[in-house]
């Protein structure tokens, strides 16, 4: 049996149990990992039922993932609050279509009260589909009073 995690590696598992607790994972069907703070990875199944009338991913896809993927990267850094979404810019680069596709989010700056972290989705052939860049500030909400937010 693995040794139980302490410090940051704690908080980031507690961040991925947080993470799978959420209720709109059970429409958007995704796995995260929290590699180190500041990274994320989020690994997803495109499916028909996702798709617009020209049978690709409907841009509620593409927001969903960049900004979970923007936001765990940036929470990974912050281990008592959760943080909040203030503004997300995004950039459509190509059709996602059915298949695995992959957010990956990274810190860029801010570690005090704003955050800066962007993400991009790359699809099953490696290429990008999409991009975005979030900025995130502290809430009043502590982590700790978030049922999901616990260690594995």
């Amino acid at each position: 049996m693995p040794p139980e995690a302490t410090g940051a590696e704690a908080h980031l598992r507690a961040l991925e149990a947080l993470y799978d607790s959420a209720p709109i994972n059970h429409l958007f069907e995704s796995r995260i990992e929290l590699p180190k703070a500041g990274q994320s990875l989020i690994k997803f199944e495109v499916k028909g039922d996702a798709f617009h009338a020209a049978n690709a991913a409907h841009g509620t896809l593409y927001f969903k993932m960049l900004d979970d993927a923007a936001f765990y990267a940036a929470n990974g850094l912050v281990s008592d609050r959760f943080l909040l979404t203030t503004a997300f810019n995004l950039h459509f680069t190509k059709p996602l279509k059915a298949g695995g596709a992959v957010a990956e989010g990274r810190w860029i700056s801010g570690r005090r009260r704003v955050f800066v972290a962007e993400a991009r989705i790359v699809d099953s052939s490696g290429e990008e589909c999409a991009r975005g860049t979030g900025t995130f500030l502290r809430s009043h909400i502590a982590l700790t009073s978030l049922k999901g937010y616990r260690a594995s």
